[in-house]
């Protein structure tokens, strides 16, 4: 990894990375999202979707397929937790594309109740990035129904990128 991209990567600069096309699209094949809660007018991944400035965290995702590639700040327990309630809506799917994380507390409190996680093989090349991201990813899916419990833990695999 280059020295600006790790500049960048590991300082408070930009907390959003957008989703490599590619990868986006293969999810897109499985899932057909109708929904992007966080981006901005350029990373915008679906014909509907919220920037900052409509605040996703506030809007009703109800009866999408919404893919979510959160702000990788401090907010991102706001955004797991919004993605777990929403997908427990009818007719709602929301997949996360989240760094994978699973010593924290939003990943204890809502993608261990999630329907599947998907660790990502590799490291997913963000915003044009040269390099690989110094962290890795997964796919989490909440789809409307009720969530796993501990004793009924989520379907965990792991996706080549």
């Amino acid at each position: 990894m280059d020295k600006k991209t790790q500049e960048t990567m590991f300082s408070s600069k930009t907390p959003e990375w957008e989703t490599p096309q590619d990868f986006y699209e293969k999810l897109d094949e499985r899932w057909s999202f109708t929904l992007d809660p966080c981006c901005t007018e350029k990373t915008a991944k679906c014909e509907t979707f919220f920037t900052e400035k409509d605040n996703g965290l506030e809007m009703d995702w109800k009866g999408h397929r919404v893919f979510v590639n959160p702000p990788y700040g401090r907010s991102v327990h706001m955004w797991v937790e919004k993605a777990y309630k929403e997908g427990l809506k009818h007719d709602t799917v929301v997949v996360c594309l989240l760094p994978a994380r699973t010593d924290t507390k939003w990943f204890h409190e809502y993608c261990m109740y999630a329907q599947a996680i998907k660790f990502i093989k590799g490291r997913l090349k963000f915003g044009g990035a040269t390099a690989g991201a110094p962290f890795p990813s997964m796919i989490v899916v909440f789809n409307g129904r009720a969530p796993a419990t501990m004793y009924g833990t989520p379907t965990i695999h792991t996706l080549k990128r």
